[in-house]
């Protein structure tokens, strides 16, 4: 007999329902749009009552943010390990950080989320906010603080640091929502981690100083 989880069933299923109703909701959200989404459609998919679903979410705003966070937070965090206390340089490590994001981001919705935020921020400003401050600010910061850091080390341009994150992250997201909007039937839909390790090899060899040469 397993004793190592001495919680009554009614007590974990208590504990799991949070993350039950963001599941759903990310599918519902991804499947109708953050407009057309409804709750009530969330909680039968969370197999719990709309009231339930109103314990732990006040507003469709609040459950999105959750969704956002629960959806990319997972991917950030495996992003960021792969930089802390890598102990090789930029070259090699770049390439690492695309090829793994490029991975995660195929086999997810958060293409799906962004073009959501795309499609309907207009409307909604909130959601445009609520991805900004939990995706792009996050990622970009990541890749800015990399790519300074290799700058003060002599291996990278003169540059603005910002600016190259922009260079580097654009063609991995491009392709993302590429594949999102016009679907895989399209020919010239990305293989995302084909992409990654092109674009790498490419964006390396243009931020180098001389290529890597004299350092």
């Amino acid at each position: 007999m397993d004793s190592t989880n001495t919680q009554p069933k009614w007590q974990r299923r208590k504990d799991a329902r949070p993350a039950e109703i963001i599941e759903a909701a990310l599918d519902v959200f991804a499947e109708s749009g953050f407009a057309a989404a409804k709750l009530g459609d969330v909680a039968k998919r969370a197999g719990v009552v709309k009231g339930t679903l109103y314990r732990y979410f006040a507003t469709k705003e609040d459950l999105f943010r959750a969704v956002v966070h629960h959806a990319v937070s997972l991917h950030l965090q495996s992003i960021q390990q792969i930089s802390l206390g890598f102990e090789g340089k930029l070259r090699e490590l770049l390439p690492l950080m695309l090829n793994s994001a490029a991975g995660r981001i195929g086999n997810s919705r958060v293409p799906a989320l962004a073009r959501l935020v795309i499609s309907e921020s207009r409307t909604f400003p909130d959601l445009a906010t609520i991805w900004h401050d939990n995706v792009v600010t996050k990622m970009l910061q990541l890749i800015t603080g990399i790519i300074s850091d290799a700058q003060q080390l002599g291996e990278i341009r003169p540059g603005d640091p910002a600016l190259y994150a922009f260079s580097v992250l654009g063609p991995l997201v491009a392709g993302a929502l590429f594949r999102e909007m016009f679907g895989l039937s399209s020919p010239y839909a990305p293989d995302l981690q084909a992409l990654a390790k092109q674009h790498g090899e490419t964006i390396i060899r243009g931020m180098l100083i001389s290529n890597g040469e004299g350092q």
